[in-house]
Formats: C-alpha cells, structure tokens, sequence
C-alpha cells in the first residue's frame, strides 16, 4: 500500500510552488510523487516479511480472538459514528490520488473555476481552486465602481465562480469576477429573449434616441419609441432617469455588445387586458356618449370610454342616405350612440337606432336649402321663356 501520509503531504507542499517548478525535463510532480510512495511501500513490504526473533516467552498467553457479541458491539461502535467524526478520519490513498489529480488538471483562459476565499486584501482576493496554486482576483477584475470595498463585500470562507483571465499570474492563476458575472449575465439575457419574460430595470440614464439601463450589470438600451405607447420627445425623456419599467429584452448580442429592452410591448398587452375586461362589462342595449376618434369611408370609430372604442358604420349613422361619414360628423365631436352589439371583441354602435326609437336627444339633424323668393317664381309662358335665347 501507499503511504497516504507521504502523498499528502507531498501534494500540499507541492501546491505552495509555481507551476515552472513542477515539472522535470518531462516527468510531472505527480509522478514522482507517485514514485517516491512507492518506494515506501516496497520498504514496508520487505519489513513485513522478514522473520521475528521468536520471543523467549512462547508459552505466553495468546490475545483472544473477539467473540461473536464483541464483534457486533465493535461494528455498532464504528456505525455510530457521526459524520464529523467520520470526517476527520484519514483519507484513503484513492482519495489523495483522486485530489492529487484533480489539482494537475488543465487550466485554460475562460474556464469558469469554483472559488473559495482564503485571503482578502484591500486590493486583492485570494481563492483556492483546488488546484496545484491559488487563485488572485485583482480588484480591477472585482469591480468597475471605483468606491467598491473588497474587504466590505469579500469575507474568508466566501464561495463564488470567477473565470480564468491568466494562466500565469505571479505564480498563480488570474481571475476575474467581472467576467463570470458578465458571462452569466448574457445568458440570462439569451434566455429572457427566448422566454419573452417581464424583467423590471432602473433607468440611469438617457441619450438622444433613447433611455440606458443596466440588467445583471449589462449596459443595455432602450429606444424612445419602445418607452411608451405614445410619443417620447427629446425633451421629456430626462424625466424617465431613476424610473423602473418592466421590460423585454428584443435583442440580445454579445460579440456586439448590444443589448436592447423594450416596454412597449409589454403596454400593449396591459392596453389590450384592460380593453376586454371592460368590453365583457358593456351590454348591448345601452345607449351611451362617445367622442368620434376617426373616420374613414366605411364609417367612424367612436370612443365610448374606458379604452373601448366601437364601430359607427356609415349605414347606421342616420336615417338619410349619406355618402361619407365626413358628411355628418368630424374627428373630437360628441355623439349619442346605442351599442347594438358586442361580439369577438368589437362593439358595434348606431345613432340610426336612436332616430327610430324617437330619442329625442338623438342628433336628427335635417338638410337645408336654399330656395328662390317667391315672387321670382312664376307659372306663365312668358317666364319660363325668360332666359331663353333663340
């Protein structure tokens, strides 16, 4: 057997020296770790089978072998033991290999290690690794706010993941914490894309075309024409710094640096929620007052409040036969109007209705002309040849 105690501390020893010093013209510190346990052993084995000088004492007493009930006393003994105490016994000579491994592995730039502090500094961080030397995060690769305190926020004992920017700093490995934050932050920005879900961001600040915010520490962008349902000038977007909005990340790339938020969106569907709730409220049958929104050939819209807006055709405007709904009516004017219908979603309205029950608030307005005066008007010969020439 290998002599656990050889190997570990050997392998502990070895992690205090720089990689450059672990390797011999081709032959890696493990093995000749490996080699020097194995010597020991060998010796232990040749000491094992060299024969005892055969005491004068032969007739001595032997031990006693253990009865049945000691033994089952001895093995309850050894399962009662608690997991520290389990914890604290020696390790096998597979664990130490299995550790001794582990610690050669290969360290690449941009892997992503598993970090425990060990040390803290005011302008560095000391991690193990579980490698064959520790880990620096430097306090540039900590944080970009320059008042950040690493003593404030970094304790001993602290577990994180920090990613590889240095194979070789100082002797040990280079990490940043920035960069494992930044690489984690893209891909739940890759995957708030696909699962279009609602996220809430504080605006810091704003440009010309748009407002700045920050998710998961990403700069990102949100276009002025994705803040609101309606028009956001120049001017008016200083008043959005320090807001928080929901919002849906509509573009997400890395190599580019772009990330872009939108909540308009998201308005749209609020809009919308609202909309129906307060159309499954409206009863055909009732007779309400609107505000013509629009008009277009084949009638008007009309706003009847809390964000409903129904159809007036051109048929159920009046009675009378009427070309264009701009004939009768225009954009801001109020009418009375009967809801006739409520189906899919869309409210049909008609003032037509109102003239036939003889409202007498509905707008019956009648057509006007303008007529000769009487005395120009004459049933002779003579006048109906008047402007007649031959």
């Amino acid at each position: 057997m290998f002599c656990p105690c050889v190997v570990l501390y050997c392998w502990k020893t070895a992690r205090s020296f720089p990689l450059r010093t672990m390797l011999w013209e081709g032959t890696t510190m493990a093995d000749e770790i490996k080699s020097e346990a194995l010597s020991e052993n060998e010796a232990g084995q040749v000491a094992a089978a060299t024969p005892q000088t055969v005491s004068a004492n032969a007739d001595a007493p032997q031990a006693k072998e253990p009865q049945a009930g000691e033994q089952q006393a001895v093995s309850e003994k050894s399962s009662s033991q608690t997991p520290e105490a389990q914890a604290d016994e020696p390790q096998t000579m597979a664990d130490v290999e299995a550790e001794l491994n582990a610690s050669f592995r290969p360290i690449r730039e941009g892997d992503t290690l598993d970090c425990e502090v060990v040390g803290v500094e005011d302008d560095k961080v000391t991690v193990d690794i579980a490698s064959y030397t520790d880990g620096i995060i430097r306090k540039e690769d900590v944080s970009d706010d320059p008042s950040y305190s690493i003593r404030e926020h970094i304790s001993v004992g602290q577990k994180f993941q920090a990613t590889v920017i240095r194979r070789d700093d100082h002797g040990h490995v280079g990490l940043s914490l920035k960069k494992a934050a930044s690489l984690a932050a893209w891909d739940r920005a890759r995957s708030l894309l696909a699962s279009k879900e609602n996220v809430r961001v504080k605006i810091s600040g704003v440009t010309k075309a748009g407002a700045i915010a920050y998710l998961d520490g990403i700069r990102a962008f949100i276009p002025a024409s994705k803040l609101s349902l309606g028009y956001v000038s120049d001017d008016e977007l200083p008043g959005w710094i320090g807001k928080e909005i929901d919002v849906r990340v509509i573009t997400a790339d890395e190599d580019g640096n772009h990330l872009v938020l939108s909540a308009k969106d998201i308005l749209h569907e609020k809009r919308e929620e609202e909309r129906r709730a307060h159309i499954a409220l409206v009863k055909p049958g009732t007779i309400t007052e609107g505000t013509v929104e629009s008009l277009k050939d084949f009638g008007a819209f009309v706003d009847i409040g809390d964000g409903v807006t129904g159809l007036l055709h051109v048929s159920q405007i009046s009675q009378k036969r009427i070309k264009s709904p701009a004939d009768v009516l225009k954009v801001g004017q109020k009418v009375r109007v009967k809801i006739t219908k409520v189906a899919d979603g869309r409210v049909s309205l008609s003032m037509k209705a109102l003239e036939d029950e003889g409202d007498p608030q509905a707008d019956t307005r009648e057509e006007h002309y303008d007529l000769p005066k009487s005395e120009e008007i004459g049933t002779g010969l003579g006048a109906l040849l008047k402007n007649i020439r031959l």
